[in-house]
């Protein structure tokens, strides 16, 4: 992390001076702050990487900038204290409020500057270690072999050479944060953060939140725009974001800095955008719920990724791949599929895509008492993952629609009635496009973001 944004905060000039001399010349970025308070108006422009802060200084001490600082037992990146004159609860006390190191004046340059790579380093390790329990579940490199799957990621090497934004389609559960992590792991940006934010999970009005962060007094909160600074944000679901959020990421991406809020002085930052949908974005925009000019901010490269069932022959791979991690990292016990049994799934549509196929093994083995997985044990499964309508589902529908957010119940409406009309046409999507009354291309794009599958029946 020789590039790493560093904040010195001393009022001694002379030790000021030299500490940042001596951090530039190891490769830093490195900010300088002569007191407390420049200490605070530093932090507000920028979130630092690390902060080397002097306790005794004429307006602030450092104690109090910690507490300050503290977010739950620690400070949002590592702090390191510098003192001549501290007392042993002073260094206790810093250690409780989380900071990561304690040196002493006068300074030995050699341990000031294997302090600050260890504490680099640590921070680093504890943010993949973040990741890592993240992804416990998630392949590093897309699974499959097929010409499909090969196809998918040399275009995603291709795009990775170039700094640009990604918007990436495709029905739910087909693997978009695989492949934005894949990107990322191949880009000029690899040693930077990755950080995922899914608008669909956040509540309503706290998006503007999250993404951007806020400020109350000295109270700074930093969102997960600035969190990937250096490196690469995910915004999965990106057509549930509410139409305010819009607009200000709309203005982040094209000045490239932003305000918290709260706050009234701009932030910088330089980060990749991956977004990702399940829904058709054109129609999207079209029906005025999403912005035009967002959509084509972000949509500089545009990314597809098939469902499942148009590389059908990646699923024994599959199935061996999930079986081995949830083993390893479950410790469930190892049973493998017999021939039969992956013939069958491999003639399975899949409507969930990789998530269903995930979910299936996972039961499969917490269930199952023999080592193998046989095509009777396969058959069982499926058939009690698929949902059973019952005999009341008009009404149950017309009841359950009233309790839903106003696009939920309109997707699910169109999801029953599509669903019904394309059984009674016997699958047919031409004479289902005459009967409903929309153009043919339109139509399939509606099923796929519905996750309908068609079938000649």
């Amino acid at each position: 992390m020789s590039d790493a944004y560093i904040l010195v905060v001393d009022d001694e000039p002379d030790i000021r001076n030299l500490v940042q001399e001596i951090l530039a010349d190891e490769g830093y970025q490195v900010a300088v702050a002569e007191s407390g308070e420049a200490a605070r108006t530093a932090r507000r422009e920028r979130r630092p990487d690390l902060v080397l802060l002097d306790i005794w200084m004429p307006d602030v001490d450092g104690i109090s900038l910690l507490k300050e600082w503290a977010e739950g037992d620690a400070p949002p990146f590592p702090v390191i204290m510098m003192s001549g004159h501290a007392t042993v609860e002073t260094a206790v006390e810093a250690t409780r409020l989380g900071a990561y190191d304690f040196i002493e004046k006068p300074l030995s340059l050699a341990k000031l500057l294997l302090t600050v790579e260890r504490a680099l380093e640590a921070e680093r390790l504890k943010r993949e270690n973040l990741g890592l329990r993240r992804r416990m579940h998630t392949p590093v490199e897309p699974i499959g072999k097929s010409a499909v799957m090969s196809r998918l990621r040399e275009q995603v090497k291709r795009i990775a050479a170039h700094d640009t934004w990604v918007l990436i389609s495709g029905e739910p559960g087909v693997g978009k944060k695989t492949f934005a992590r894949y990107l990322h792991g191949l880009s000029a940006r690899k040693e930077g953060p990755f950080i995922e934010m899914a608008a669909g999970s956040i509540a309503s009005g706290n998006s503007a939140l999250e993404l951007f962060g806020s400020e109350e007094g000295e109270t700074i909160h930093y969102g997960r725009l600035e969190q990937a600074n250096g490196g690469t944000l995910f915004l999965d679901e990106i057509s549930d974001m509410d139409a305010e959020t819009q607009t200000r990421l709309l203005s982040a991406l094209e000045n490239k800095s932003f305000l918290r809020v709260g706050g009234s002085q701009p932030v910088r930052v330089d980060v990749r955008v991956l977004a990702a949908s399940s829904r058709d974005m054109e129609e999207e925009v079209r029906e005025g719920r999403f912005r035009e000019d967002l959509y084509y901010r972000l949509n500089v490269v545009p990314l597809n990724i098939p469902p499942l069932r148009e590389h059908l022959e990646d699923v024994p791979e599959l199935l061996a791949f999930y079986v081995e991690q949830f083993v390893t990292l479950d410790h469930l016990p190892y049973r493998h599929f017999t021939v039969a049994a992956q013939n069958r799934l491999r003639n399975y549509d899949w409507p969930g895509n990789i998530r269903e196929l995930k979910n299936l093994v996972h039961r499969l083995l917490i269930l199952g008492n023999d080592e193998e997985i046989g095509a009777e044990e396969v058959e069982s499964a499926l058939s009690t993952s698929r949902p059973q309508p019952p005999a009341n589902r008009v009404e149950e529908l017309e009841h359950s629609l009233f309790d839903l957010p106003l696009r939920e119940a309109r997707e699910q409406f169109e999801r029953e009635y599509l669903t019904r009309r394309l059984e009674a046409v016997g699958g047919s999507v031409g004479k289902l496009a005459k009967a409903v009354g929309m153009e043919r291309t339109n139509l399939y794009r509606k099923l796929r973001s519905l996750g309908i599958t068609v079938r000649q029946r």
